[in-house]
C-alpha cells in the first residue's frame, strides 16, 4: 500500500528529527551515569524499528495480496488505508503536543488514546475509555514515581 510507505517515511523523518532534538539535551557534569538522553534515544530507536517492521509487513502483504481474503469493512486495516484518517491522526497528534503542557501528561494522553482507540475500535467505548485511562495514569505513575521523571501534571492536583 502506498499509505504504508508514506507512514514509514514519516516515522523515519520523525525519528531523525527526534534524534536531533535529543542532541540538544544538556547533560549535567555530575549525576546519573546513564544521563538524560538514554530513554529518549531508546524511543528513537524504537521508532526506527517500528518503521522497519511496518515496511517488512508492507512487503509481505504485497506478496500475499493476490491470495488474501477480503478486508472487512470498518476494520483497522481498511481505516489505515484512507488518507483522511491518516491526516486526522497526524492532526490529532499535533493537538496532543499543543495540549500536553496545559492538560498534563495523564489527561492529554488519556484523551489522545481514547480518540485513536475509538477510531480503530468504535464499538467498544467502555473498553477504550478504561484502557486509555489505565494506561495514561499507570504510565504517569511509573515515570514519576518509579523512574523519577518530571512530567507535567497539568490540571490534575498530583
Amino acid at each position: 500500500m502506498k499509505t504504508d510507505r508514506v507512514i514509514v517515511l514519516c516515522i523515519l523523518c520523525l525519528a531523525a528529527i527526534y534524534w536531533f532534538a535529543i542532541g540538544q539535551i544538556r547533560e549535567p557534569l555530575v549525576g546519573d551515569p546513564i544521563g538524560p538522553r538514554a530513554i529518549p534515544k531508546l524511543l528513537a530507536i524504537g521508532l526506527v524499528i517500528s518503521a522497519l517492521l511496518l515496511w517488512v509487513e508492507t512487503i509481505s502483504k504485497k506478496k500475499s495480496r493476490e491470495s488474501s481474503a477480503k478486508i472487512e469493512p470498518g476494520s483497522a486495516q481498511e481505516a489505515g488505508s484512507r488518507p483522511v484518517v491518516i491526516a486526522a491522526i497526524v492532526g490529532g497528534t499535533l493537538v496532543y503536543f499543543f495540549l500536553f503542557s496545559w492538560l498534563g501528561y495523564a489527561l492529554a494522553t488519556a484523551a489522545y488514546l481514547f480518540v485513536l482507540m475509538s477510531l480503530f475500535n468504535p464499538a467498544k467505548t467502555t473498553a477504550n475509555a478504561l484502557t486509555a485511562l489505565g494506561f495514561s495514569l499507570g504510565s504517569y505513575l511509573a515515570f514519576t514515581r518509579l523512574f523519577g521523571a518530571q512530567l507535567p501534571a497539568g490540571l490534575l492536583p498530583f
